[in-house]
């Protein structure tokens, strides 16, 4: 067992150097540039929103009241042409700051529970590759699975979900590797 708070170094350089590492890819290449397709005449869809006075939230059309209403001759009708799911966000201008603040303690968050995970099977001294793998597996989990079940339940597109996998598991690499960097000896 290794003390957490030994681990202190590699979990805050590990979270700037994740961070670092996904402004390159989502700023510098075109890896995510076609995450959400361009839709034509988005003002007249935003002023058809912005009518029906909906407040920030995720909504899904059609929605049923509850089982029962599924098996309605009225929802199924509606559900045979398919649906919408949409996140309506409040007016403003899109700030990047809060969001990549939220992003940065997400890091922070992330690579403290691999350092736990971590701290608590692994001994000072372990090597390299015994720290690469504890950590890189646990950050591996925290960046990327919770992407799965957005693609399950909420049919989020496939290649979006395989991109974020990706990079969840390009986070993961260098937090290993900064973690087996920086190990207590």
């Amino acid at each position: 067992m290794t003390p957490l708070l030994s681990l202190l170094a590699p979990i805050v350089l590990s979270a700037v150097i994740v961070f670092a590492l996904s402004s390159i890819i989502h700023m510098a290449t075109k890896w995510h540039a076609d995450d959400f397709p361009l839709v034509a005449d988005q003002g007249r869809i935003l002023d058809g929103i912005k009518k029906l006075g909906l407040a920030p939230n995720d909504y899904m059309f059609p929605r049923p009241k509850d089982m029962a209403d599924m098996k309605s001759p009225e929802f199924i009708k509606m559900a045979e042409s398919g649906g919408v799911m949409m996140t309506v966000l409040p007016g403003g201008p899109m700030t990047m700051g809060p969001m990549m603040g939220k992003w940065f303690a997400y890091c922070l968050v992330v690579n403290l529970f691999a350092g736990y995970v971590a701290s608590a099977a692994l001994a000072p001294g372990t090597a390299y590759l015994k720290v690469f793998q504890v950590v890189g597996t646990s950050a591996f989990m925290g960046y990327a699975f919770a992407i799965w079940p957005l693609r399950i339940w909420y049919r989020r597109g496939m290649t979006m979900t395989v991109k974020a996998t990706i990079d969840g598991l390009v986070y993961a690499l260098f937090t290993a590797g900064t973690f087996g960097w920086l190990w207590p000896k």
